[in-house]
This record gives C-alpha cells, sequence and structure tokens, in this order.
C-alpha cells in the first residue's frame, strides 16, 4: 500500500473520463489495505438541503445544496462540517484535518457541538482493495495537499481547476486542458 492518503484530495486527471468522476476533486476520508472512502467536492445538484434535512439548513455551507459524493449508495447522506473547536471529537463530529469532520446530521444540530457549517454529500466514492492505487500508478488521480477551505468551497464550480492551479509546475498548466482535448 502506498502511504496513507486519509485527508489528501484525489484530483482527477484530465486524461480521466469516467463520467463519474470527470474533473472532480475528492477528499478521501478513509484508506487502508481494505480500500478507500471518499467525497466528490465539486458535483453540487439542485436539492436545497432543507428538502432531505431541513434542521441543517441555517447550517449549510454556500451554496446550500446537496452535493453527489460519489456513485456509491446515492441514498446514503455523508456530510463534512467545520467546527469551531478545531479537531475536537464530540458527538456528531468526527475531525479529520484542520477543524475539518465528519457531521452525524441525523442529530439535532444544536447537539453536534460547535459545528459551524456543513455540506451534504449523497452518495460517496469507494475503491477496493488495492484499485485506488492502481488508478493512481496509471495517471488517473493526482494526489495533492487538501486546503482546510476546499471541502466548502463556496465556487466548486472552478475547484478543480484552483487545486490544480495552485500546485504550480506543470501540474498547475493540467489546470488550462479543454474539457475536450481535441479541441487543443
Amino acid at each position: 500500500m502506498t502511504e496513507p492518503l486519509k485527508g489528501r484530495l484525489l484530483v482527477a486527471a484530465p486524461t480521466l473520463l469516467d463520467p463519474n468522476f470527470d474533473r472532480t476533486v475528492v477528499l478521501v476520508l478513509e484508506h487502508g489495505d481494505e480500500g478507500a472512502v471518499g467525497l466528490v467536492l465539486n458535483r453540487p445538484t439542485e436539492t436545497e438541503v432543507d428538502e432531505p434535512l431541513p434542521a441543517w439548513r441555517w447550517k449549510a455551507a454556500s451554496p446550500p445544496v446537496v452535493f453527489v459524493g460519489g456513485p456509491v449508495s446515492q441514498t446514503a447522506a455523508i456530510a463534512l462540517g467545520r467546527s469551531s473547536t478545531s479537531g475536537t471529537v464530540s458527538d456528531g463530529f468526527a475531525p479529520l484535518f484542520a477543524g475539518l469532520g465528519t457531521v452525524d446530521v441525523a442529530r439535532d444540530p444544536d447537539a453536534v457541538g460547535d459545528v459551524e457549517s456543513v455540506r451534504v454529500f449523497a452518495g460517496y466514492s469507494g475503491w477496493g482493495a488495492g484499485q485506488l492505487e492502481d488508478e493512481i500508478d496509471e495517471g488517473a488521480w493526482i494526489v495533492v495537499d487538501a486546503d482546510p477551505t476546499d471541502a466548502l468551497s463556496d465556487d466548486p464550480d472552478d475547484l478543480w481547476r484552483r487545486v490544480l492551479r495552485r500546485q504550480g509546475g506543470t501540474t498547475a498548466w493540467l489546470a488550462n486542458c479543454p474539457p475536450d482535448p481535441t479541441m487543443n
């Protein structure tokens, strides 16, 4: 297995044309010998958060819509949130890094500690044992460090380009690749 990827970003290479992951940025939530789980950070839907989770509407990060977290179990909800008590484990909040963590949205928002904002994802991205490592080795994903603001970005449509640009060098240049390489 490669180094643990939990808390890092997978940025889809321009050559990754799978419609589930084309130009996506995935935050890895878990990674180990048995596989990996992550959330696509830049696929907003038209569904307002208050439709499935009215109690969480006032804590929804902008844009206040549900995001597609990936192609697996799209009826399941996973939420990320920012806590003002950076890194503190509490009932309903499990920290990842820099005050960002998963939030149990089945709980009452007032019972989940100091969560300032949340983003709700329908479904998740999942890989079996060795699958993600193989995809990385094949060049499908660029692994980069996450910025604490990536997960709750108020401009998810430009997240792929912004993450690539901040890497510098050749990786930054990839942000300029057109969606259809034949148009280059």
